[in-house]
């Protein structure tokens, strides 16, 4: 079948889904499961060419499904991605909840709810971290926290949630594990019998904008074992589903809310911090697997559950559905992913916009260093960067954790330079590309509402030790809220 036939296909599923909506039998309806990490960056994956982090289940749904390799999130920031993942909407579009541990404007939808009105079972296990400014309907059946005695990583009740579920109904259920938060508990509750052996220190792949030395490489083993406790779990429930007979019929994605918490990676507009691995595997659904080069951005995850399930998305959704990719891996379904960074622990706000190879940021903070958030501050990793630091042994890119003043736009070349060292925003080469992304990155604000507040949330702890600071500044006001923007329904470029 050529491209434009198998495209017209999956056009033509999810034109069918959308006319039969509810309607259509529970027998005939995906089951859907989100299986959400913390703080795991998308680098971190076998499937995603890491040899060091053990990940066979995920890399089994990768070979049989479709490995996103341009999937990008919408915030470095734990609850702020996830509330932009629910509702599928930018962070500013969201409220209060642009900021870490805000909650989401209460006129707007969650999806799960959308699912649960039209006859799915819902349940969320595991990290929740989204809350809503009104009082409302809990859009989950079920819920809980996925902790239980030598296991606090999340999904010690997903399996049991599996096996509980009503089974006249088709089910969503949303799987968020704590791992791979610090601080590090998978180490003190390994089970070699379920996880293997932990791994070693002197395996792991240090990135270049770390110090590649022994705290640095035991603080990336320990950050490992979670992300293979994470995916041990992701193979429990699989293999139940399979027991059950569902598994062919189940849609699953399988991501993480941000980068690794460790400096330069969580809470940066980078790849490192904003860069998702993204899987999707859903034999009923998937005409062609693969990896797929398609741009992605994770606001568009809410609207193509919709679709899949026969429901049409609400209008207050940005993103675009993915059943095109699933019936076509290499097709397109838009030309720009945008981000933001806005105040977790530390003031901060910055915008991204990803097109084509590049990548292009503005910085509206720029006496301000970058060096991540409050845990990774107090992080053995950060402290060998300060050493080298008082020391006056790091390279350029090691240092840039602690660059101040930074500058206002930061250009890179994604397929060049994949860790994004290199500037080329003064560079007369790529002027036409910066001033062509920066209008884009304009014109996205003006339309989406964003703004950056006169008045901002101030730093709550210190940018040297990571402790909390004893006096905490006065909350701000959030992005776009000065325009209404969380009743800005416009998703801008696409």
């Amino acid at each position: 079948m050529n491209v434009s036939r198998m495209w017209l296909a999956g056009l033509a599923v999810g034109l069918f889904l959308q006319i039969a909506g509810p309607n259509v039998e529970a027998a005939e309806r995906p089951n859907i499961i989100v299986f959400i990490a913390d703080d795991v960056s998308w680098n971190d994956y076998g499937c995603y060419g890491n040899a060091s982090a053990r990940t066979p289940h995920i890399d089994a749904l990768a070979k049989s499904g479709i490995r996103f390799d341009r999937a990008y999130l919408t915030a470095s920031s734990c609850s702020p991605s996830r509330s932009s993942i629910i509702t599928g909407r930018y962070p500013h579009n969201n409220g209060r909840g642009a900021e870490l541990h805000q909650p989401i404007s209460g006129n707007i939808p969650w999806f799960p709810e959308t699912l649960r009105e039209a006859g799915y079972y819902t349940a969320l296990s595991g990290k929740h971290h989204m809350k809503s400014t009104t009082k409302r309907p809990e859009p989950f059946d079920h819920v809980d926290g996925g902790r239980v005695k030598d296991n606090s990583g999340g999904h010690a009740n997903w399996v049991n949630v599996a096996k509980q579920r009503p089974r006249d109904q088709p089910f969503f259920f949303w799987f968020a594990a704590y791992d791979a938060h610090r601080g590090w508990d998978a180490d003190r509750q390994w089970d070699e019998s379920r996880y293997g052996p932990p791994h070693r220190p002197a395996d792991v792949v240090v990135p270049p904008f770390l110090v590649d030395d022994t705290a640095t490489r035991e603080d990336l083993a320990s950050y490992y074992n979670e992300v293979t406790r994470f995916d041990y779990y992701i193979g429990r429930v699989m293999d139940e589903l399979r027991h059950q007979g569902v598994a062919d019929n189940t849609l699953v994605f399988v991501l993480a809310d941000n980068g690794r918490p460790f400096p330069r990676a969580k809470t940066r507009l980078h790849d490192s911090g904003m860069k998702t691995a993204l899987v999707a595997h859903w034999p009923a659904g998937i005409q062609q697997s693969g990896p797929s080069g398609s741009l992605v951005s994770v606001i568009d995850l809410a609207p193509t559950i919709l679709w899949a399930a026969g429901l049409t998305p609400p209008q207050t959704m940005q993103g675009v559905s993915l059943l095109p990719v699933f019936a076509d891996s290499t097709a397109s379904v838009r030309r720009y992913a945008f981000s933001e960074h806005n105040w977790h622990d530390y003031e901060a706000h910055g915008r991204s916009v990803r097109s084509g190879d590049f990548l292009l940021l503005k910085n509206f903070r720029t006496a301000l260093p970058w060096q991540g958030p409050a845990d990774s501050v107090r992080s053995p990793s950060h402290a060998s960067l300060q050493a080298g630091r008082d020391g006056g042994t790091l390279t350029a890119a090691q240092q840039d954790v602690f660059l101040a003043p930074r500058p206002d736009v930061e250009l890179y070349n994604l397929k060049s330079d994949p860790f994004q060292t290199r500037n080329l925003a003064a560079s007369v080469d790529a002027v036409a590309i910066r001033d062509r992304l920066a209008g884009v990155l304009d014109q996205w604000m003006d339309e989406t509402g964003d703004s950056v507040p006169e008045r901002i949330s101030g730093d709550t702890f210190d940018r040297e030790t990571g402790k909390a600071l004893k006096q905490k500044p006065p909350a701000g006001t959030t992005p776009g809220q000065d325009r209404q923007a969380d009743r800005n329904n416009n998703p801008g470029p696409r």
